[in-house]
């Protein structure tokens, strides 16, 4: 029998208790505490009143809910069905609610913007402070335009990679389908069964979305030829692993999945290359995706790479940067070959 909650017990406890959980698992202590943060907080959004409006979805998911990626994932990435939080605009759409043109989809950006904002400030932020303190967290919760921000007082030194804050980024642009219901427990949870730790159950973006998701956010990254790649080597690592799994496989047979994601990425996410001319998401996902970096984009990726690594983001053993690459040159041809 459980019996104590963790946030019940006192600071000097925590740390021994998540001290005894890294000296019997591949995780370091300070990601384990920030993780029961992060579950925390997806308990707080979906027992909320407008929950089943929302999607769970990006790194972390594949993270948490997946098991797919091995690799600490921080952030939290939430959809909210622009059916429920837009009817008005999206009337008339179709099925998957994208805008008709791109000076309605302008319109529908500028106000969607302006009421998330509105409604994480008046809605969202009061709901989940209150939410953390029942839970007996202790906690400083702030808003920044759409996003909220949790904030704690760690129990271990700060690193470089990783801050001592949750951030709940908030989306209403899309239905988040497809998806499904699933547990989320914590990293520490299996290591102390005699302590209770925060468990959730969201609403979830199947896999095979995020890896399409992904895919071409890399091939936007490729194609601007970027000389910034801060927190964005994950992406590559999230794709072999999702490779590993049979995901990839799944959602590269998908067709109308990846069309999807091409058609939405299109109207609400538009792109120029380097040199000016505007990125073709279509064309990525119908046998032109790129995945490999080339020149500085190259080097600035391998370098967050490195620091990921050091930083114990990366769970067990993982490959070299460039095998990494190697790897992800065979999705990409993969991708492209006849199917697509």
């Amino acid at each position: 029998m459980a019996e104590a909650r963790y946030q019940d017990l006192s600071n000097a406890e925590r740390r021994d208790a998540l001290e005894v959980v890294e000296s019997a698992s591949v995780h370091k202590a300070h990601l384990l505490e920030k993780d029961i943060w992060v579950v925390a907080a997806l308990k707080v959004l979906f027992d909320a009143p407008f929950a089943e409006h929302l999607t769970f979805k990006g790194g972390t998911s594949l993270s948490k809910v997946w098991r797919a990626i091995r690799r600490f994932s921080e952030d939290v990435d939430i959809t909210y069905d622009i059916r429920a939080f837009a009817p008005d605009l999206v009337a008339g759409s179709g099925d998957e609610a994208l805008p008709p043109t791109r000076s309605q989809q302008k319109r529908w950006t500028r106000a969607i913007r302006a009421r998330l904002v509105e409604w994480v400030r008046s809605e969202a932020l009061p709901i989940v402070r209150d939410a953390f303190a029942r839970a007996g967290f202790v906690v400083q919760v702030r808003a920044d335009g759409d996003r909220i921000f949790i904030d704690y007082e760690p129990l271990f030194e700060e690193t470089d990679f990783v801050r001592p804050e949750v951030k709940l980024e908030f989306g209403a642009r899309s239905t988040g389908e497809p998806h499904t219901s699933k547990p989320v427990v914590c990293d520490a949870a299996p290591h102390l069964p005699d302590l209770i730790f925060p468990e959730a159950r969201p609403s979830v973006m199947l896999a095979e979305r995020t890896f399409w998701e992904k895919a071409t956010a890399i091939h936007v990254y490729c194609r601007q030829e970027r000389r910034r790649g801060e927190r964005l080597s994950r992406h590559w690592h999230d794709l072999t692993r999702l490779d590993e799994t049979g995901i990839a496989a799944r959602a590269l047979a998908d067709r109308e999945l990846a069309l999807s994601v091409a058609r939405h990425k299109a109207m609400f996410f538009s792109e120029n290359d380097a040199r000016g001319q505007r990125i073709d998401y279509e064309a990525a996902v119908s046998g032109g995706l790129q995945l490999i970096p080339t020149g500085t984009a190259n080097a600035v990726l391998a370098d967050d790479y490195a620091r990921m690594q050091a930083d114990g983001m990366l769970l067990g053993e993982n490959e070299t940067f460039d095998a990494l690459m190697e790897r992800c040159a065979e999705i990409e041809a993969r991708a492209n070959g006849p199917a697509a």
